[in-house]
């Protein structure tokens, strides 16, 4: 898998269009820190790590609102082939600040008020919405 974070959200993606309560993603400390951001911003209901064997794995319960998914939309934008570094004045908002655009930083995995508030850039993972 050359591209984790694309495939995580794509699952999330996939499941919500599904209709299904919960999925499975590989476990990594990227994707831990993912999840949680979209925990706080209520996108996913919870997460949790679970041991299957030899691997570990993440369990992720979709958030639903009646039977709409809280999660519309997912766009990713830096990519392997291309990265896109944006400074903390650059780092542009999700619907005008409805969704969510999530940034890796020095200091950890961000979401864009909070990279702004702390004054870092970082690269630009992902908006979601």
């Amino acid at each position: 898998m050359t591209d984790p974070i694309a495939d995580m959200i794509i699952r999330i993606k996939n499941s919500v269009m599904a209709g299904r309560s919960e999925l499975l993603v590989p476990h990594s400390k990227m994707k831990m820190a993912l999840a949680k951001i979209l925990k706080d911003f209520n996108y996913i209901e919870d997460f949790k790590m679970v041991e299957e064997g030899v691997f570990k794995q993440i369990k992720i319960t979709l958030k639903y609102i009646g039977k709409t998914a809280a999660i519309s939309g997912v766009k990713r934008i830096s990519k392997p082939g291309r990265r896109i570094y944006k400074g903390s004045v650059m780092i542009p908002r999700t619907l005008n600040g409805y969704g969510l655009t999530i940034v890796s930083t020095n200091q950890g995995l961000m979401d864009s008020k909070s990279a702004r508030k702390n004054n870092v850039g970082g690269e630009v993972l992902c908006q979601i919405w």
